[in-house]
């Protein structure tokens, strides 16, 4: 019966299986955190597969709009009264208007100047998040009122759950939710649009398609998704520094992104999975840790030029076929 599901549906069902198994496996409470990071870098990485790995363009300022959402969950209830969840998409909408008010310009760019522009933009944010002391606390960061979620859950079901576990089930919920979205996009009528940017504009352009409008569409789309991991990773650590905008972080979420599969929303989340994991399970090389992250980095980028799982889906095919 799952040969007739859609794909978009067999790959929700893999993910919500694979979240519902994964804590059958933690041997403490410690990797019901490390879950959570993996579903928030997770999110920010769908929206990278809808820009990168959909319509083929790049960003390296992605994270500067993780630090809007952030600090729009820090600063919202501080200065305007809002509830942080209510602050979480207040972040989204000003994050997505940013986009849409600079991408119209800059994603008239190509190649490497794309990136270049997108870089500067992501660094033009990072230091007023850094320079702006009296509103953000500079780089010493600023504290976050948390959702409650624990407290929540005390007084609705009557027992005490861990705020990491909570934090693990409603981070893995959110991750769905995201998912979802974007593997409906997928094989919508935008979507297939956004693909055939990936192929070739001047064949999108000779039927028709509005290239420009369509680049600034997924370029909208991917910063909303970056700005509501910002805001998550806000609520769930209650602080937040500059550093959730700087460039290392938006080149860690790229990478991500190109590791686990660009085309691919599984994929993303492998690679997701894959980097925010790796430096918990390499601790044991102490100070050799980066060496073998970059070393095992290098080594699926070699093999493995598709991405992680796209690879791996071709290698089970091939062994399927007689």
């Amino acid at each position: 019966m799952t040969a007739y599901l859609p794909p978009r549906v067999r790959a929700l069902i893999i993910l919500t299986i694979l979240i519902a198994l994964a804590p059958m496996l933690f041997p403490s409470s410690f990797y019901y955190r490390v879950g959570t990071l993996i579903f928030i870098n997770s999110i920010a990485v769908i929206g990278l597969v809808i820009l990168i790995g959909y319509a083929g363009q790049i960003s390296l300022g992605h994270a500067g709009f993780s630090g809007i959402g952030a600090y729009a969950c820090a600063l919202g209830p501080v200065h305007l009264g809002l509830h942080p969840f209510a602050s979480l998409f207040l972040g989204a909408v000003v994050s997505a208007l940013l986009a849409w008010f600079v991408g119209r310009p800059i994603l008239r760019l190509k190649g490497h100047y794309l990136a270049v522009a997108t870089l500067g933009l992501g660094m033009l944010i990072s230091m007023v998040l850094t320079n702006e002391t009296q509103l953000t606390g500079g780089p010493d960061g600023m504290a976050v009122e948390g959702l409650g979620l624990a407290k929540a859950v005390r007084e609705t079901l009557g027992f005490k759950v861990k705020t990491s576990v909570v934090w693990y089930w409603f981070g893995g919920g959110m991750l769905l939710i995201g998912a979802w979205l974007a593997l409906n996009l997928y094989n919508s009528p935008t979507g297939r649009v956004l693909r055939s940017l990936h192929d070739s504009e001047i064949a999108a352009k000779t039927v028709g398609a509005d290239v420009a409008r369509y680049k600034l569409v997924a370029f909208v789309i991917s910063a909303a998704y970056a700005s509501v991991a910002g805001s998550l990773l806000a609520l769930f650590n209650r602080f937040i520094t500059p550093d959730i905008a700087s460039f290392l972080h938006s080149v860690e979420l790229v990478t991500m992104t190109v590791l686990g599969g660009a085309g691919s929303v599984l994929g993303g989340i492998a690679g997701a999975t894959l980097l925010t994991a790796l430096p918990q399970v390499l601790t044991m090389f102490h100070e050799y840790e980066h060496v073998m992250l970059g070393l095992i980095m290098m080594l699926v980028m070699i093999f493995m030029r598709d991405g992680l799982l796209p690879t791996l889906r071709k290698l089970m095919l091939r062994r399927a076929i007689p």
